[in-house]
């Protein structure tokens, strides 16, 4: 009697260690992310990605995503720092740093997003990746935003009238674009722009047209210029912190690279697709006149009579980098248009 008495309390403490035990294994995974909250890049492909490094961890890995936390350029220092564990953000935000990505945000690429993401994650690992550009980050994804359209607040009928405009410029191409184009260049991040628009700081935006709902610029645009193909696409990272990926046991660092990756990259570019859709939609529905660019028209051929050059200056830039950019980018762009999902 005495032995059963002893035994059911030390199996009660046996259980409540167990649990103790299971509880301390459980690691939180901090991700910032400084877009709105039910904007796609958050409300699909970050909550994927946690829901997918949740079940390959058998629930050890649990993800939290953290806003407010600054300009996406500072991301890089904050995973860097591990201040966070976890980001995504924009190459472009880092001139000097990324140069080598900047081969997919060229014009006339003509591919959706997820096809853009697939093709540089693929061209990365063949020949960007002894570059190091992403040194001090594990490296998670890389992908892009759908076709960089014109969003004004006043139409026009010709690029030319786009001469001296304020326009809010992203980095990366955007910002030869910008220059060839005659625009008067106003940087600010994208969470700023609807605010810009509103109060006439800028006359418009070269961003995807997802924005026209996600960042609401339905209300503040009176023209979306869709020129074939976009004017460019922005490239993107997603990466963690090599000291929180230290500090997770073997299996669980191999389970969170195995749902990153390409996958992840096509899943973020996916939904970028989508979220163009839905922009566009909402666009019209709003009454915002839609100015479609067909291959060929007067807008177009402005277009690639301006564009002209800008492969070689690239290939210039990133001379210094030692790899075979050429052949890259050409690969870059036979993956991306020949891709099927």
């Amino acid at each position: 009697m005495k032995l059963k008495t002893l035994f059911k309390p030390l199996t009660g403490i046996a259980l409540s260690m167990t649990l103790a035990t299971s509880a301390l294994a459980e690691t939180t995974m901090r991700v910032a992310s400084w877009l709105p909250p039910t904007h796609p890049q958050n409300a699909v492909v970050l909550d994927t990605w946690g829901k997918w490094i949740d079940e390959a961890t058998d629930g050890r890995v649990k993800m939290v995503i953290e806003y407010g936390m600054g300009h996406p350029k500072t991301m890089f220092e904050l995973v860097e720092d591990g201040v966070v564990d976890a980001s995504w953000s924009v190459h472009g935000y880092m001139p000097g740093r990324f140069k080598l990505t900047e081969s997919v945000e060229l014009p006339n690429l003509n591919a959706s997003a997820e096809a853009a993401s697939v093709a540089l994650w693929r061209v990365n690992n063949k020949y960007y990746k002894q570059a190091n550009e992403h040194e001090g980050l594990t490296l998670a994804a890389l992908f892009t935003h759908g076709p960089g359209q014109i969003h004004l607040a006043e139409p026009i009928s010709s690029l030319e009238e786009m001469k001296g405009r304020k326009i809010r410029l992203g980095g990366g191409i955007q910002g030869a674009l910008g220059k060839r184009m005659g625009v008067t260049p106003v940087g600010a991040p994208a969470t700023k722009v609807y605010e810009m628009m509103q109060q006439g700081v800028v006359g418009g935006v070269f961003i995807p047209a997802g924005e026209q709902k996600t960042l609401r610029l339905n209300e503040v645009t009176k023209q979306l210029v869709l020129l074939p193909g976009g004017m460019y696409t922005m490239s993107f990272s997603m990466f963690l912190n090599p000291g929180f990926m230290a500090g997770l046991s073997q299996s669980d660092q191999e389970a969170i690279m195995k749902v990153s990756g390409e996958q992840l990259s096509a899943l973020a570019g996916r939904a970028w697709d989508a979220g163009d859709t839905e922009g566009l939609k909402i666009a019209k529905e709003a009454g915002v006149s839609i100015l479609e660019v067909q291959p060929g028209d007067p807008i177009d051929q402005e277009f690639q009579t301006m564009i002209k050059g800008m492969d070689e200056d690239y290939l210039t830039r990133v001379a210094d980098r030692d790899v075979n950019a050429a052949g890259a980018l050409k690969e870059l762009r036979e993956i991306a248009r020949n891709y099927n999902p």
